[in-house]
């Protein structure tokens, strides 16, 4: 569970983007499960998720031999297990970033949120460099990253009336139920919404 430092970075977050910040909580309780962050190399990093099936598509034809054949890209999702602890998965990170930085920065989801650096371009970063740049400086970026995913996204007022399926099919992807997903979301809610003071989303202008 968040710390009261970090669940007032969602409160921020949730008042500058007009979001319910215990559902912020919530999706990032389920995403990373109350964790901002990991010890690699003496320097705090954000969560993060390497995807092969992702990385493979990036890849020219000798590229995806390489990377396949290091057991680090495949056709088939799920096909490339994430090492459990995330120490083993920057290393994972690493090496696939030797054979193609772009795509495997790409291919990767990042902080609290989970959000794939695939996406960076319609997130407005300059590039998928900056943005794990970025997302890697803090935790209150990380938690931009995520309401920017939300909010581009155009998910907000899913999120604000706490409609938990739809949200889930949305941030989660078509296969949410499989996962409970959004019954996870549904349980986090709870947990964090005796937290935050009462949140009343303000009217936004279509003119």
């Amino acid at each position: 569970m968040f710390d009261a430092t970090v669940r007032e970075l969602f409160l921020q977050a949730g008042q500058m983007h007009n979001l319910d910040p215990a559902a912020l909580a919530a999706i990032a309780q389920t995403e990373s499960g109350g964790i901002v962050t990991t010890r690699i190399k003496g320097r705090d990093e954000p969560l993060i998720r390497f995807e092969g099936h992702y990385f493979d598509k990036r890849l020219s034809p000798a590229e995806q031999a390489t990377a396949r054949a290091l057991k680090l890209s495949s056709p088939k999702a799920g096909a490339i297990p994430n090492p459990a602890g995330q120490a083993a998965r920057w290393q994972m990170l690493e090496r696939a970033a030797r054979i193609d930085r772009v795509a495997a920065y790409e291919s990767t989801s990042w902080g609290v949120g989970q959000v794939m650096g695939a996406h960076w371009h319609w997130l407005g970063y300059p590039s998928v460099e900056e943005m794990t740049e970025t997302v890697r400086s803090s935790v209150t970026q990380q938690i931009e990253l995520m309401t920017r995913f939300i909010v581009y996204g155009n998910l907000r007022d899913v999120l604000n009336k706490h409609d938990w399926r739809k949200l889930a099919h949305s941030y989660n992807g078509p296969l949410f139920a499989k996962n409970k997903y959004d019954l996870k979301l549904a349980q986090a809610y709870a947990l964090y919404r005796p937290l935050f003071p009462p949140f009343r989303p303000l009217a936004v202008s279509t003119a």
